[in-house]
């Protein structure tokens, strides 16, 4: 029979980058409750670097619980702690070690290794105790939960079991040992709801108001107080009292809702929702072996599965390929930006305003056709500012600086004459930009870097009839301006590198995922959904329902169905891309004309939804014109899919940006697609699509795939 220590030697083998996580044991003498062992897990690096568990680190873990384990065994202690360093308790597993795993035995020795290790703190002799002292997840949410008791830090800024998010379950007890913890609704918000939500975080008095920490104490001693508090268990002068948990229909009902919750997201297209949610219904029984081992086939299953790669090669995308941005010039050419200039003060325009006033913490100002415009943006950021106020996401003194940052004026000349960064956020017409920029280039100072937010236009048009056209950006938020990170930065014929340099500084100092794209029509998000979403229109003007065609593409779990995504864009905004497009490409781009008759008429949607759900509203159904060719659902996500892996063929061949690694990073913070399909690339790769379109897939292997 393999040992646990044999089963983590030979993982090791298959992890040789792991960043090893020690666990360090030191004993202290508690006020009358003796001899107490603290475990402490620290992975030598500065206190930013997360400490995760590879099979080195589980090994280290398990000769740490060797010792405290003799050492109650003779009585020489009377309980046992483990924490981590400071403002980090543990993150889970090692990511880097598993997208490289090729074997399902491989992938089973990992699950096997975390819960041969961590279940032996629950068997001690004495009771043990988890020190949540800061950012705890996955893994390290999940030792503690084998603990007898655990405390929790109220400053601790993050708190999940995010596995389900990347395409996994938790697999190292968190399935079984949660739901019988709290109750399998409260475990279910945890696992699923949040996972699903964009991969929510919990605060330490979340963590705490959840049941899952039995005490908790504040940040500046949390330590110092969780061993007080210890002590106090430990004498019998505290008692721990948790509510029972319903084991009956209520246990059901939760793991119902929780299917609710993943068809809503995922549509069945993803399966780590599902076996979390089998794993926690069969928990119900409280058989805990039976639940372990069920986590370690998911947990195998899973990894060697598509949606887990393409979610770590979505995690590496958003955690290292954003931070260094592909054919970004050299940082230190850029300019410091002092003041910010913003043409124009509608709604996009106050959004502008208030993001660089809040980031940049420096003067904006803001200009328009005429008075009553500019006070109404400077009156809607100042509006969002003391909504801020109200929440406690800023002090009232730091309101009032951001407030006095932020003004408006009519005369461009003495609103920008000493402006380090103007952009524009003007209506969507060429000659009107062109016109703007004009005015701005005639009272800005010579290195000012002129911007534009342009969803679809020619930066370089744009620039053609200026001076100066080498300081002109395009610089691309996605609505709302406030959530959604991506940020296109456009480089334009002739735009020079320390204009480029500038505004890739700013875009950083925004905390903006910035992406280098190249001047072509609607860059890149915009041009990947009017391909995708004309497509959709294209099968409902021929004949197809439009219950079909959007039911077509449920299987991607994509945040919203194209209608809906529609209606948040704006159909007026829609047609006008697909015109811009259907203009540069006319063999691939068309425009709807059921969709000019929706906008025609006023329609902000497809939809209405007096029932409370969206139904195809009945002035838009008389509107609607349709041919006789009706397509199933298998042949409209067939065609849609065709035409996105096309597109993004093409855009590569163009030269749009560096490599598919980029498409993906832009659908993921740009439109919000899902990372267990990886952006999009990976989920053409998995299905055959790219080579059917292609003939070649669009990633290496081994790239958010099981490697060769």
């Amino acid at each position: 029979m393999t040992t646990t220590t044999e089963l983590l030697k030979g993982a090791a083998e298959l992890f040789p980058d792991e960043v090893v996580t020690q666990a360090h044991v030191r004993h202290l003498e508690l006020p009358g409750a003796g001899t107490f062992a603290l475990i402490t897990l620290d992975n030598g690096l500065d206190h930013t670097k997360p400490t995760t568990f590879g099979p080195q680190s589980l090994a280290n873990l398990n000769t740490a619980i060797d010792q405290v384990e003799a050492e109650a065994r003779d009585g020489k202690i009377t309980g046992v702690g483990i924490t981590g360093k400071p403002f980090i308790f543990a993150v889970g597993a090692d990511l880097k070690g598993v997208e490289l795993l090729k074997r399902h035995e491989d992938a089973l020795a990992i699950g096997k290794g975390g819960h041969d290790v961590f279940k032996r703190l629950s068997g001690l002799a004495v009771p043990t105790f988890a020190y949540y002292n800061g950012a705890a997840m996955g893994g390290g949410v999940e030792v503690g939960l084998h603990c007898t008791y655990r405390t929790v830090s109220k400053a601790l800024p993050a708190f999940s079991l995010p596995e389900v998010f990347l395409g996994l379950v938790p697999g190292w007890g968190g399935c079984v040992l949660l739901p019988n913890l709290i109750g399998a609704d409260r475990a279910v918000s945890v696992i699923i709801e949040n996972s699903l939500n964009q991969n929510k975080q919990l605060k330490g008095q979340q963590v705490y108001d959840l049941g899952i920490a039995d005490a908790i104490f504040e940040g500046a001693d949390f330590l110092e107080q969780s061993l007080l508090w210890t002590a106090s268990v430990l004498k019998g002068d505290t008692e721990v009292v948790r509510a029972d948990v319903d084991r009956g229909e209520a246990w059901d009902q939760a793991v119902q809702r929780g299917k609710s919750i993943a068809d809503g997201k995922v549509h069945g297209a993803a399966p780590a929702a599902y076996r979390a949610l089998d794993i926690i219904a069969a928990a119900k029984n409280g058989d805990l072996r039976q639940g372990f081992d069920a986590e370690d086939q998911a947990l195998a299953d899973l990894i060697m599965g598509g949606e887990l790669r393409s979610g770590i090669y979505s995690f590496n995308l958003v955690q290292k390929r954003a931070k260094r941005p592909a054919g970004a010039p050299d940082k230190a050419l850029a300019r410091p930006v002092t003041k910010v200039g913003v043409v124009g003060a509608g709604l996009m325009a106050s959004q502008l305003a208030l993001l660089f006033a809040r980031r940049l913490e420096v003067p904006v100002v803001l200009t328009d056709i005429d008075q009553a415009r500019i006070d109404k943006g400077v009156q809607y950021v100042h509006g969002e500012i003391d909504k801020l106020l109200l929440k406690g996401r800023v002090n009232q003194d730091k309101a009032n600086r951001l407030k006095g940052l932020v003004s408006g004026h009519l005369d461009k000349a003495a609103a920008f004459g000493d402006a380090d960064f103007v952009i524009e956020a003007v209506f969507e017409e060429m000659g009107v930009k062109q016109q703007v920029f004009a005015e701005v280039e005639a009272v800005v100072p010579e290195h000012a870097v002129l911007a534009t937010n342009t969803s679809s236009l020619s930066v370089t048009e744009m620039a053609s009839k200026l001076k100066h056209p080498e300081r002109v950006v395009g610089f691309h938020f996605f609505n709302p301006v406030a959530i959604l990170p991506l940020l296109e930065i456009v480089r334009a014929e002739k735009t020079d590198d320390a204009s480029l340099a500038t505004a890739f500084s700013v875009a950083k100092s925004l905390k903006k995922t910035a992406v280098l794209v190249k001047d072509a029509p609607a860059f890149v998000v915009n041009r990947i959904l009017t391909r995708f979403m004309g497509e959709i229109q294209n099968v409902i003007d021929e004949g197809t329902p439009v219950e079909t065609a959007e039911k077509a593409v449920e299987p991607l779990g994509l945040p919203m169905s194209p209608l809906v995504l529609l209606e948040l864009v704006g159909p007026a905004i829609g047609l006008h891309v697909s015109e811009t497009l259907h203009g540069a490409f006319p063999d691939r781009f068309t425009v709807s004309p059921n969709l000019a008759a929706v906008v025609k008429a006023g329609k902000r949607g497809f939809y209405v939804y007096d029932s409370g759900k969206p139904e195809l509203d009945p002035e838009v159904k008389a509107l609607l014109k349709q041919g006789d060719s009706v397509l199933t659902e298998e042949q409209v996500r067939t065609r849609v899919l065709d035409a996105v892996a096309q597109e993004i063929g093409l855009m590569l061949d163009e030269g749009v940006v560096a490599e598919a690694q980029d498409i993906d990073l832009c659908l993921i913070t740009g439109a919000g697609w899902p990372f267990h399909l990886g952006g999009i690339t990976p989920y053409l790769d998995r299905e055959g699509v790219s080579e059917r379109v292609n003939g070649k897939k669009f990633l290496a292997p081994g790239v958010a795939s099981v490697p060769a």
